[in-house]
């Protein structure tokens, strides 16, 4: 219920120590500010390691084939190890039901482009049309490659912005010859990557024509997976480990390496980078709100300091409170009305202030692992409810101990 008479005395209180009161409020204010600023810089982590992946779909699983390292059937080790068609094939039929996305490549790197009087040296993958989803590219102009162009054995390509930019420059590519290994192809597509310019410097073809037009045979490079979705992401991790294993089982025996060896056949599955980077990035946020809170913690005490040099100077006011019949709950209301109000105020400053900071500095701060630092509704509401509890908390031993003042001693108190 509000109490204009609490309200006066409050700010009469405040009135008389306006130095005071304002340091205690900086202390407060600066402990939020520094909490928000890097839980920002936690979200902004957290961003940044999101675009990285952002390369990739969710849960890529490659393999590549190497070298063997062991003895294995009479075949002596140092034996390179080479997929093919038919590698692609018999492991798509096998885990059909497990998969979302695949693709094998064959990969041509420093090859020679040219248009025009333009020439430069990039690479080319033959790809097969889900690889688009798990470059997780984006289409800008024209198409990506598709079934037809697979069964046709079109000469047409796909390139990247940069590609696109150094060759062609401002020209419309869809529709142009560029050649390629003094090969033409057509350009159905140009394409951005969230991988940057690297990826950008790439031009994709349908993998029948590259193995056809290149001399390539039935031979691939690399085989691509992306498991179907699953409710969380340990069952993801528990698939996606089974598949790996069973799939480099499926390669060893086809093609003739030991199973205990290691070097025949190679597989990076992304969605154990992905947990290592995300408790990373759960260490460094759990990290900074440490530091926040102890920081507010400190501000805590300087405003615990505060009341009870106030309830010192009022000891006398408190005892005639208590004489009069107020009671010892009324008497730790008005301790902690105070207490609260300066927490509350001087936390809302320093809320406002780094939100604003984030807000219009924020997104000038770019890197390759750190982007738009923000902090959601959900962590504003959980400040606030710090900022209540510290004022409550910085106000209640004073208050305890304002409760406990006996009305004959404060009476005597000069």
């Amino acid at each position: 219920m509000f109490n204009i008479e609490r309200w006066q005395e409050i700010f009469e209180a405040i009135s008389k120590n306006r130095l005071r009161t304002f340091l205690t409020g900086i202390s407060v204010a600066s402990g939020i500010f520094i909490l928000v600023i890097l839980l920002g810089a936690g979200k902004g982590l957290q961003n940044g390691i999101e675009k990285q992946f952002e390369r990739d779909a969710a849960g890529i699983i490659e393999v590549w084939s190497g070298t063997t390292t062991k003895e294995y059937k009479g075949l002596n080790p140092g034996r390179q190890v080479q997929f093919r068609n038919s590698d692609y094939n018999q492991s798509t039929q096998k885990f059909e039901d497990k998969l979302d996305l695949r693709a094998s490549t064959q990969n041509y790197w420093g090859q020679s482009f040219s248009y025009g009087k333009e020439s430069g040296s990039y690479q080319f993958r033959g790809v097969d049309p889900d690889y688009g989803g798990i470059e997780n590219l984006t289409i800008v102009q024209g198409r990506y490659v598709n079934s037809k162009d697979l069964q046709n054995n079109e000469k047409v390509a796909v390139i990247g912005m940069k590609l696109k930019n150094d060759l062609l420059k401002d020209k419309d590519a869809i529709g142009e010859e560029i050649l390629i290994n003094n090969i033409s192809f057509k350009v159905i597509g140009v394409f951005t990557d969230p991988g940057g310019e690297r990826e950008e410097t790439r031009a994709y073809l349908p993998l029948t024509t590259v193995q056809r037009t290149f001399g390539g045979g039935d031979k691939i490079s690399n085989l691509f997976f992306t498991l179907k979705k699953t409710s969380n992401y340990d069952e993801a991790l528990a698939q996606s480990e089974k598949f790996t294993q069973d799939l480099k089982d499926l390669l060893k025996s086809k093609n003739m390496v030991a199973p205990d060896d290691d070097g025949g056949v190679g597989v990076y599955n992304s969605v154990k980078d992905a947990k290592q980077f995300y408790d990373l990035n759960l260490y460094i946020r759990l990290f900074f709100w440490w530091v926040g809170i102890c920081t507010i913690i400190a501000g805590v005490v300087g405003v615990s300091n505060i009341m009870l040099i106030i309830v010192k100077e009022r000891t006398k006011e408190i005892g005639i409170r208590k004489a009069l019949g107020a009671s010892p709950f009324s008497i730790i209301a008005m301790i902690l009305h105070e207490s609260i109000f300066i927490t509350t105020i001087a936390g809302f400053v320093g809320l406002l202030a780094s939100l604003l900071l984030l807000e219009f500095v924020g997104p000038m701060v770019q890197s390759e692992y750190f982007r738009n630092p923000e902090v959601d509704f959900s962590v504003a509401l959980t400040t606030l409810f710090l900022l209540v509890f510290a004022g409550a908390l910085a106000g209640f031993f004073p208050a305890y101990r304002a409760a406990k003042i006996k009305p004959i001693v404060a009476l005597r108190d000069e």
